[in-house]
């Protein structure tokens, strides 16, 4: 968040070089020139700062942001101490020791490691993918059968065991809706956008299952490629998708 920047000038104010719009408020104790600096504050102009990172590499930025600050509160507290404001420097030399609070920077690391809510709703959506394509591949028969795709002893599926297995896309609607309200994607119909996301990873593992993703882009590559992809057109942000799929893949690898 820009804050205000203030700089100090020396100002000499006399009734002779000040304009007719200045007032000089105080009581008067004589008459002459006054010495002192004096404060001008200015507002700086609000700009966009770009999002700010998360996962490992926010916590890498906030470490060596950590450092920085107290590289810079050093050097401050020590030029502070040599003109005699040893009042001051101590309130420089009390920040800095909150910067060694294992509690405060631990509670921080873990917040940046986690995402923001929008991070971690995007992260949900994505781990459905990767759970959705694992159940796939370990039951490669009964996903074709499913599907359509292949028969099981003259066994086929009707309309409406169609119509009565759609309650599986519920998890889906629900993770996206929740991207949705975070602001990880653009205001969209949540059924509609898990929907999609549905026939596009259902497409590549039916070409997966079949064996025709091959090198050099197997299956591996296209699906994490994909996934990105599905997360990008729904209104996240490039890089943040990338660290997201990071975040869902170590979710999915703890619980395998």
């Amino acid at each position: 968040m820009p804050r205000s920047r203030r700089s100090w000038i020396l100002s000499i104010v006399t009734s002779a070089n000040s304009s007719q719009r200045t007032r000089l408020k105080g009581i008067a104790a004589a008459p002459g020139q006054a010495f002192a600096p004096a404060w001008r504050w200015t507002e700086p102009s609000l700009e966009s700062a770009r999002p700010a990172a998360a996962g490992q590499l926010g916590a890498d930025e906030l470490e060596r942001a950590v450092e920085q600050v107290k590289a810079r509160l050093a050097v401050t507290t020590a030029r502070l101490h040599a003109g005699g404001a040893s009042a001051e420097a101590g309130i420089l030399e009390a920040q800095a020791l909150m910067l060694e609070d294992p509690a405060l920077l631990e509670g921080a690391r873990e917040l940046v490691l986690n995402g923001t809510p929008a991070d971690v709703a995007v992260a949900d959506t994505m781990a459905l993918g990767y759970a959705y394509r694992a159940n796939a591949l370990d039951h490669r028969q009964l996903y074709q059968v499913m599907f359509g795709s292949a028969a099981l002893g003259g066994f086929a599926i009707t309309d409406g065991d169609r119509q009565h297995g759609r309650y599986t896309l519920q998890p889906l609607v629900e993770a996206v809706a929740r991207a949705i309200e975070q602001g990880g994607f653009r205001p969209d119909d949540p059924l509609l956008v898990a929907q999609t996301m549905w026939i596009a990873l259902h497409g590549l593992v039916s070409l997966e299952l079949g064996g025709y993703l091959t090198d050099p882009y197997d299956a591996d590559v296209c699906f994490e490629a994909q996934l990105c992809s599905l997360m990008v057109g729904a209104g996240d942000d490039h890089e943040a998708a990338c660290l997201s799929s990071r975040r869902a893949r170590r979710r999915r690898s703890a619980h395998a």
